[in-house]
């Protein structure tokens, strides 16, 4: 017995220490995430007097391009980068990784080169063609700059990573304020979203080489046709589901775009800019310990214990900001970002709950990749675009002046299903879950009162 209970407050102290690693590497991640977010929300009001809701309507569409390709550049490879045990396999699926992102920059930039016409009717933006050499470059820039960052999670190398983020807020910002200034509009706002993605890529790939070159000497064809068979799910399975669930997504942007008259796509690019500021803050960050350490902790069976630990930390920090924003939303956008702009807190206010129950999900959806539960996440994620383009259809024949309120609510519903899902897959049950969410409770009632208060202040001031 004596042995026994050394053996648990042994393993009781090797948690808490777990626990403790991953509150201070949140820390680290959190803080250049912090700069990095708030100089972003800081030049918002200034980028949206330098460019108009058209111009947004571009850079919406662009964006959505540029992300689905994106998201599979890669091959799905690089989420599989901190999951072996051993360095040598790592290095190899980066290789796999980088030489993939390589071959679709290339595919790209044929397909821009020989079909610009035909792709800027695909997607209704004729105001595109322009700036359609700038995808292939981001498409490299931003895939690149992903499967480097894995490699950097990996290791653990936070404080280089939000270093990084530092540097992407600053090049993004500084490029769409400064060519907004001097009228190059909306070329301002596409390069800046392109620099701002792939702008780490030169110092995670420097410290990469210069601290871990002995694991890249086992980079091999061998060992990367090795690995690729061993980790040969993640282009077969997560491929498809990448591109399901960024499509459903981005998709309806381009549908908006195309169909609706107007800047409504501008309104809603604008919209999710905004919401994305405390994602990028909280659930970004998180999300890249919790793959950091969830490996240990499934192999050490504590990964349920683990993620509701997680769960319950974005309950109480991150959705009570979501929720003052939601809530507050149309009154305050005119006011910060012009006249011209109180559409888009309308679709704030719809886009809430969305964005909450993705702050929830999003951060342990790894859990999915991490217990081989590929299918079933392939599943979920084509589900998910059905739902958001059976919206889009609902919309165009019943309500073609709601589109954005319809996509709000299909994304809202989409995520309530990914969250359950993830928290099963994670191992935690319905009582987690309740002491989970109990546990919240507090700080969102603080934040949805004082919300409603400042609103109807500022009702009763209009």
């Amino acid at each position: 017995m004596p042995v026994q209970s050394a053996l648990f407050a042994m393993r009781a102290k090797m948690q808490s220490f777990s626990r403790t690693g991953f509150v201070r590497s949140v820390g680290v991640l959190v803080g250049g995430t912090a700069f990095a977010q708030a100089l972003n929300v800081l030049v918002l009001p200034i980028i949206t007097r330098l460019y108009a809701p058209d111009d947004f309507t571009v850079f919406a569409v662009y964006v959505s391009v540029l992300t689905i390709i994106s998201v599979v550049a890669c091959l799905r490879l690089e989420i599989a980068i901190p999951m072996p045990e051993r360095d040598e396999d790592a290095a190899n699926l980066l290789a796999l990784a980088l030489c993939s992102s390589f071959v679709v920059t290339i595919l790209t930039a044929l397909a821009v080169w020989l079909f610009p016409r035909q792709i800027v009717d695909l997607v209704g933006q004729a105001a595109l063609r322009p700036y359609l050499w700038l995808l292939p470059l981001g498409i490299w820039l931003t895939s690149s700059h992903a499967a480097i960052q894995f490699w950097s999670t990996r290791k653990r190398k936070f404080g280089t990573i939000a270093k990084t983020r530092m540097t992407q807020a600053i090049g993004g910002a500084g490029s769409q304020v400064g060519l907004g200034w001097a009228g190059f509009a909306p070329l301002g706002l596409l390069l800046g979203y392109t620099i701002s993605s792939g702008a780490g890529l030169l110092a995670l790939g420097r410290d990469a080489v210069h601290e871990d070159r002995a694991a890249f000497r086992g980079i091999s064809w061998s060992g990367m046709r090795r690995t690729l068979r061993q980790y040969d799910r993640f282009p077969k399975y997560s491929t498809f589901e990448a591109v399901a669930n960024s499509a459903g997504i981005q998709l309806p942007v381009v549908i908006i775009a195309a169909l609706v008259m107007g800047p409504e796509a501008g309104y809603l690019a604008l919209a999710a800019r905004v919401m994305a500021a405390p994602m990028g803050l909280i659930g970004g960050s998180i999300a890249q310990v919790y793959l950091s350490r969830a490996p240990e902790e499934l192999r050490a069976g504590t990964l349920g214990s683990f993620s509701a630990e997680v769960l319950g930390g974005l309950l109480r920090t991150g959705v009570g900001p979501l929720l003052f924003i939601g809530i507050l939303a149309p009154q305050i956008f005119s006011v910060l970002f012009g006249q011209n702009w109180e559409r888009a807190g309308e679709i704030v206010m719809w886009m809430t709950p969305w964005f909450i129950f993705q702050l929830m999900s999003s951060p342990i959806s790894m859990v999915m990749h991490i217990t081989g539960r590929q299918r079933p996440m392939l599943a979920l994620t084509v589900s998910g675009l059905a739902i958001r383009l059976g919206a889009m259809g609902l919309a165009a024949h019943f309500a073609r002046d709601h589109f954005s309120e319809f996509y709000a609510i299909s994304g809202g519903l989409f995520y309530i299903v990914c969250c359950w899902m993830f928290s099963r897959a994670a191992g935690m049950g319905i009582k987690d879950l309740i002491r989970t969410y109990r546990a919240g409770s507090v700080s969102l009632i603080g934040w949805t009162l004082i919300a409603v208060i400042l609103r109807i202040i500022l009702k009763q001031a209009a």
